[in-house]
């Protein structure tokens, strides 16, 4: 088996568990909605009034439920960045100690979803600004009579810097 891609640390150990515990008809719907969201940033997978309802739906604290939603999403997020194969994601969950049916329930998730999640998380950019257009200016102010040897440059750096939604160039 390939290295671990999910660490057994307490909080993980304690998700497995809260997960093992979950309704398995419900769980495939569950990662399936997670899945979908993965690659958006800023937007949190469910809204509140859906939160109340999957804690209600899986009886869970709502503390419990956020390290559920949480490890999912950080499990997912492990295979696309490891790109891992439908039947290694089930090897990694298993020796977690993950039931068997939650780990097929991922391993088929993502073999529906997976590359496409991949590929949304390709296209996504990183970063919030992206360097568009760079403009400069160089003033060299030579020596004057009273001052024999001053060079005083004063250099005017333009970067046009474009957000995911709008454009914006300082001056």
């Amino acid at each position: 088996m390939a290295a671990p891609v999910v660490p057994e640390t307490d909080s993980i150990r304690r998700a497995v568990s809260l997960l093992n515990a979950v309704d398995p008809g419900r769980f495939p719907r569950l990662l399936s909605r997670l899945l979908q969201k993965l690659h958006l940033k800023a937007e949190s997978s469910f809204s509140e009034e859906e939160e109340e309802k999957l804690q209600i739906a899986f009886s869970l604290e709502k503390q419990d439920l956020h390290l559920v939603l949480e490890t999912i999403s950080f499990i997912l997020e492990q295979a696309v960045y490891h790109n891992l194969k439908p039947a290694s994601l089930q090897q990694q969950l298993q020796s977690i100690h993950l039931d068997q049916d939650k780990a097929e329930a991922f391993a088929s998730a993502w073999a529906a979803a997976g590359q496409d999640t991949i590929e949304k998380f390709r296209q996504r950019v990183l970063t919030p600004q992206k360097l568009e257009t760079i403009g400069w200016q160089l003033n060299l102010q030579m020596a004057e009579s009273m001052q024999a040897k001053l060079k005083s440059p004063r250099a005017v750096l333009e970067l046009g810097v474009s957000n995911e939604d709008s454009k914006v160039v300082p001056a």
